[in-house]
């Protein structure tokens, strides 16, 4: 299929901001919280914001199915190679605990692999958005920052992790690439962090779903980052259940 994957993403970037400005009015205003079957909370937010994203998707790219954390189309689908992937509020716990770390997420998934991502992290005012090979960029200021050529190194290898604690088998690779440091970040934050040379590497074991990684994958990967599975392999999408693999993700400063 072939795609304008830039021409995508820049339709797309307001809605990103409006979609993100109203996820903040709905959480001052008071959210109504529910608990879905799989024992994770949803919010009003969650719900309006998915609606804004899929209607303006839908007119954009009129002919590409979408599969979104929030609604159940499409998930029994098979064999899907170009489709989206929407995770409306991730970290949605810390978007109602008044947390400033939850995003929006939206990535157009082509032939199996991320082709563009989209990731607002309102809270913080950070914009990320990529549509290839050393087009990943951040918003700052309403300046647009190339995160390819953004090089910062830090002196020490750094990462982040979902938890304050570490499980033995993510314990020993951090022994294993010599991190001496490691700070807790939720969400899909966790990916443009890296993309923007903030820090250098996340591990996680077998968890979460493809919607939660897809559009950090794109940013991460067109920043000239890398992410693979503990054994080295590429991390694909449209898989059963879009259920994750392991995952190592490396900013560019460490490959």
């Amino acid at each position: 299929m072939n795609i304008d994957a830039k021409k995508i993403v820049l339709e797309l970037i307001d809605t990103f901001k409006i979609a993100g400005d109203l996820s903040i009015k709905l959480r001052k205003d008071g959210l109504i919280k529910e608990i879905k079957k799989d024992n994770t909370p949803v919010t009003n937010g969650d719900i309006e914001v998915n609606k804004i994203l899929i209607e303006k998707i839908s007119k954009v790219t009129p002919n590409i199915q979408i599969v979104s954390e929030e609604t159940s189309v499409n998930k029994n689908k098979v064999n899907l190679k170009n489709f989206w992937l929407i995770d409306p509020i991730d970290g949605t716990s810390d978007y109602i605990n008044n947390k400033d770390e939850f995003t929006l997420n939206a990535a157009l998934i082509i032939n199996n692999k991320p082709a563009l991502g989209l990731i607002n992290a309102p809270a913080k005012n950070r914009m990320f958005y990529s549509y290839g090979n050393k087009n990943s960029f951040e918003v700052i200021n309403n300046k647009e920052i190339n995160l390819s050529k953004n090089i910062k190194k830090n002196k020490e290898l750094v990462a982040v992790h979902y938890s304050n604690s570490l499980k033995p088998e993510i314990q020993s690779l951090h022994e294993k690439f010599n991190i001496k440091k490691f700070y807790k970040m939720k969400s899909s934050l966790k990916f443009c962090v890296l993309a923007a040379g903030e820090f250098d590497f996340y591990f996680a074991e077998p968890r979460a779903n493809e919607w939660d990684i897809a559009a950090g994958h794109a940013i991460l990967e067109h920043s000239g980052g890398k992410l693979t599975d503990f054994d080295g392999n590429e991390i694909l999408y449209g898989k059963p259940n879009f259920k994750n693999p392991s995952l190592i993700l490396r900013s560019k400063n460490i490959l």
